[in-house]
């Protein structure tokens, strides 16, 4: 970890976020995250608690002249979405983040960096610990979990929030006002079977190793046209069945629902007078591939290596069933909003590929900003699935943040953009998931904005966060604090 980031601006912002990377802190495992800011809220004599699904929330009363100031509620997720290059072991539930600058830039080494969104809750303490600034009251809203199933936000209860105001400060691009998000539901198919002994051990066993693809934020990215290793390998697979007698033992891809996979691997088996066959079968894929991703993937790797003989394989009944779903399902961008030109309205991403003994998990992220078009989407992926054969639940699902363009925090936070950087802000929707419509859900009535630095590729080890716009984007949230009186 370089320490050189304690000397970026502003500083107050940096050393907290200096202080986040050195604690783990993945979803489902924030913990010592947790511990740290009750520390720090109690440290700073304020009043701190911890709800029963785990959010930190910590007051800081209203300075002179804001006493009868409407508290404003600063909200930010404390998770991070763990990925990390297979070069590299890394264990994210006890290792350091190393983060450095890169020009114009902070990243990490082989891994995501946690700006998402962890610049967020670095401002948030600062604003906390700032003597003086002028504000009103301030109810700090660090929230657990958000990157998979946005258990923190469902878990508010009623009467736990004081503010009328809230800004989020999860929005990932410098001169976006966010008023609006799409809904999401998790979608998984599973294929239970009795495993079928390997009959024929003399046949080579070979591992098939898709490597290199970019990934990424399933929301924020989803419109990029990267690669989805998943759909890639079995795109490959469904080839080498049909005409190179290849059986498959195991197949696993991909890892959390909101990140795009980047890698996949299958084991499987062939005749010993097919392997030249096969051989050259994986190097014109990887030809294809990288001629039709020139373009968007700069670094696809698609191997094959020997492998240790299986002892079972799947049957081939499961296996060409799942091979046909995969290929078949939607995955992608499905539609996009009309009345936002460019923002994508509904999406699906095919995350996750994963056998066990006996069972084989297809794991999906369904995104819209329609509740009729994800339903569709959903429906479609289960229809393809069980025809499969395979057992479809659904489950996570969390409701989209409807645009409220007569917002008064919106028309005050865009006023100060503009008198600030002398420009007008762009008033959207995103794709990707905020907890914002959660959280008015179960405190009506709220008033909500989101906005942020830029950061780049979330969700994946190409995470930055533009060193420039957290500066901007600081003075524009203290400049806030002061104007809404």
């Amino acid at each position: 970890m370089s320490k050189e980031i304690l000397n970026l601006k502003p500083q107050s912002v940096w050393k907290h976020f200096y202080d986040l990377t050195q604690i783990p802190r993945p979803t489902h495992h924030t913990e010592a995250v947790r511990k740290h800011l009750v520390e720090f809220g109690k440290g700073l004599g304020l009043e701190t608690h911890e709800d029963k699904v785990g959010n930190v929330i910590i007051r800081k009363p209203a300075t002179a002249g804001y006493e009868n100031s409407p508290v404003i509620i600063l909200q930010s997720h404390v998770d991070m979405v763990p990925q990390a290059n297979s070069h590299i072991n890394h264990n994210f539930q006890t290792d350091p983040i190393d983060a450095y600058i890169d020009g114009d830039k902070v990243t990490a080494r082989d891994t995501t960096l946690g700006a998402d969104n962890g610049i967020g809750v670095a401002s948030i303490m600062a604003v906390l610990e700032d003597k003086s600034l002028k504000h009103p009251g301030i109810e700090a809203l660090f929230t657990v979990d958000e990157e998979e199933g946005m258990d923190g936000a469902f878990g508010i209860e009623p009467g736990f929030l004081k503010g009328e105001t809230l800004l989020n400060l999860d929005t990932e691009e410098e001169g976006d006002l966010c008023v609006g998000c799409a809904g999401g539901t998790d979608v998984t198919a599973t294929f239970q079977y009795k495993e079928e002994e390997n009959e024929n051990p003399e046949d080579p066993t070979f591992k098939i190793s898709l490597t290199g693809l970019k990934g990424g934020h399933s929301g924020c990215d989803i419109h990029l046209g990267r690669a989805n290793a998943n759909k890639l390998l079995f795109r490959f697979l469904k080839e080498a069945v049909r005409n190179y007698e290849v059986r498959v033992a195991e197949v696993n891809g991909g890892s959390l629902r909101n990140a795009i996979p980047r890698e996949a691997y299958a084991v499987v088996t062939v005749p010993e007078d097919l392997v030249e066959e096969l051989e050259e079968l994986v190097t014109s894929f990887e030809e294809i591939f990288i001629e039709e991703y020139k373009d968007i993937e700069a670094k696809i790797s698609f191997k094959i290596t020997p492998a240790e003989t299986p002892k079972n394989l799947i049957p081939e009944e499961i296996q060409d069933n799942l091979i046909n779903a995969v290929e078949a399902c939607p995955n992608g961008v499905i539609s996009n909003l009309t009345s936002f030109p460019g923002i994508v309205e509904t999406s699906t991403n095919l995350a996750r590929v994963k056998t066990a003994e006996g069972l084989i998990e297809v794991a999906f992220l369904c995104r819209s900003s329609s509740d009729t078009r994800k339903e569709y989407i959903c429906s479609a992926i289960e229809s393809t699935f069980a025809l499969a054969g395979a057992k479809v639940e659904f489950g996570g699902k969390y409701p989209g943040w409807q645009p409220d363009i007569h917002s008064k925090a919106l028309h005050i936070v865009g006023g100060i953009f503009e008198e600030l950087f002398q420009r007008k802000a762009n008033v959207n929707v995103i794709h990707a998931g905020l907890e914002c419509g959660i959280i008015l859900d179960n405190t009506p009535g709220l008033d909500i904005v989101s906005f942020g630095p830029t950061i780049v590729h979330p969700h994946s080890p190409d995470e930055h966060v533009l060193i420039d716009t957290v500066e901007r984007f600081y003075l524009l949230l203290t400049t806030t604090l002061e104007r809404l009186k």
